[in-house]
């Protein structure tokens, strides 16, 4: 019994130990509470993209991936809980996606799903304030110029009608693209765009477009 006792004991101190080590070194901006602002929009910018199985911000931090949807509501939330002047407000663009458009921006593969006429889809982004200016954040696809903390990030969409999201983003989100989007069309597209973003990460940087 006692032998059995300070293996038991044994065991717990090492667990407690490593439960120690993992607690001393959080070094993730995604769950670092005193990580400074660029960390912070640049670890959820560096997710790959993606929707995770369970479409929630629990979802995008467990599988480490995300859409414009995820994406935003995680750092919307993350802002005004760590950088409440920031004043994070979350925004959808109801906008048209044209065939030329998209093979410029994402290639032919996305381009292909994309009907002769276009397609509409709802993207989510944020508006905050740093310096007394209000700015424009998209972190929905990795990559891209480094932040540098006071300028807007450019939208992955065009041009469009933009829509102040309330107090339920993603309800609000669902009625819009009930009303504008059709499913049949929209769902390849975002497949093909998921599967874009995976190939263009997984390729070595000397072969990416600058």
């Amino acid at each position: 019994m006692m032998r059995y006792a300070a293996q038991a004991v044994e065991n717990r101190n090492r667990l407690a130990g490593s439960e120690i080590t993992t607690v001393a070194n959080p070094r993730d901006p995604l769950l670092e509470a005193n990580a400074p602002l660029i960390d912070l929009v640049e670890a959820v910018r560096a997710l790959p993209y993606g929707r995770p199985s369970d479409r929630s911000v629990d979802g995008l931090l467990r599988e480490r991936r995300g859409t414009c949807s995820t994406k935003h509501l995680f750092l919307a939330r993350a802002l005004r809980e760590r950088f409440p002047d920031t004043q994070p407000k979350i925004v959808h663009r109801v906008y048209r996606a044209e065939r030329a458009q998209i093979r410029e921006r994402y290639g032919d593969e996305v381009a292909a799903v994309v009907p002769d006429d276009g397609l509409v889809d709802v993207h989510r982004y944020l508006l905050i304030r740093v310096g007394g200016r209000q700015i424009t954040l998209d972190v929905t696809f990795p990559g891209g110029e480094p932040w540098d903390g006071r300028s807007s990030l450019p939208l992955a969409c065009g041009l469009g009608e933009d829509v102040a999201a309330g107090d339920n983003p993603d309800w609000d989100k669902r009625a819009l693209e009930a009303r504008y989007c059709t499913a049949a069309v929209r769902e390849p597209f975002i497949a093909a765009l998921t599967t874009a973003s995976e190939a263009r990460r997984c390729r070595p940087p000397s072969s990416r477009a600058s």
